[in-house]
């Protein structure tokens, strides 16, 4: 079922078409700084899509040629003025980034422009970046006097690797777009539109089955976190339960009769 929805004051867009969610910030004369009304709308926006039958990939986008140029730093003196208000800040934040990171499904980042600061943040909580040569990534913290999180730290860690992520937050530098492939903050990118890449990726995850889609992403998070043990009774579960789904036997079909499988099991 297609649609479009809008959320605190039309800042961020979601709009489903044919499986894939796409959900824009839109305060392009910002360059789509987060303000914090938009981190606590985004945790609930990425919650409310994981329990969304119709959704099979999420991409995240920015409006107006920028992905996002971090948290909106114009409201800190209100919101994150001290340590107490940090912490609710914080709080507000790597929610949000959890919320996109757990994602049961995959997701794309298409970060044309400016993805920086939380942007970047946002960004590698997504399993695929997508960029154009307009982008632009890193993390400024040490020129605002600002130590990152360890989930935020983490996300850049597992991306592109202890040096470089040294690297990316010692110089507080905005990397092109070249650099950023050969660091890992990107995956890809295109001569032209980084949401068009993102678009022509999602067609591609979309017409396969949503179970393996989902089950392949939790048993590859488990294997990153070192988690298997723990969760080997819930990896089990989602081996069993793909096996005995409609879309098991309908791809087996497919491959027999050599045609493209209708996948419909969320």
């Amino acid at each position: 079922m297609d649609r479009e929805t809008h959320s605190v004051a039309d800042d961020i867009l979601v709009a489903l078409k044919d499986g894939v969610a796409t959900v824009t910030l839109n305060r392009p004369r910002k360059r789509n700084a987060i303000h914090l009304a938009m981190w606590r709308d985004l945790e609930t926006i990425f919650l409310d899509l994981s329990n969304d039958p119709n959704v099979r990939v999420a991409i995240l986008t920015g409006a107006g040629g920028n992905f996002c140029a971090g948290a909106d730093i114009s409201e800190f003196g209100e919101v994150r003025s001290d340590a107490e208000s940090g912490r609710i800040y914080e709080h507000a934040t790597e929610a949000a980034t959890i919320a996109i990171r757990d994602f049961p499904l995959p997701t794309i980042a298409a970060v044309s422009g400016y993805g920086v600061g939380g942007g970047c943040g946002i960004a590698l909580a997504c399993d695929f970046r997508v960029g154009d040569p307009s982008t632009r990534m890193g993390i400024p913290a040490a020129r605002l006097g600002i130590v990152y999180s360890a989930l935020d730290c983490g996300l850049l860690y597992r991306a592109v690797g202890l040096a470089r992520a040294k690297r990316v937050l010692f110089t507080g530098r905005y990397f092109p777009v070249d650099q950023c492939i050969g660091m890992g903050l990107v995956d890809h990118a295109l001569a032209g539109d980084a949401l068009a890449g993102a678009r022509e990726m999602a067609d591609e995850f979309v017409a396969n089955a949503p179970l393996s889609l989902r089950g392949s992403k939790f048993v590859l998070e488990a294997l990153d976190a070192h988690q298997v043990a723990a969760k080997e009774k819930s990896i089990l579960a989602l081996i069993d339960a793909a096996l005995e789904s409609a879309d098991y036997q309908e791809g087996s079909r497919a491959f027999l009769e050599k045609r493209s499988p209708v996948f419909v099991r969320h």
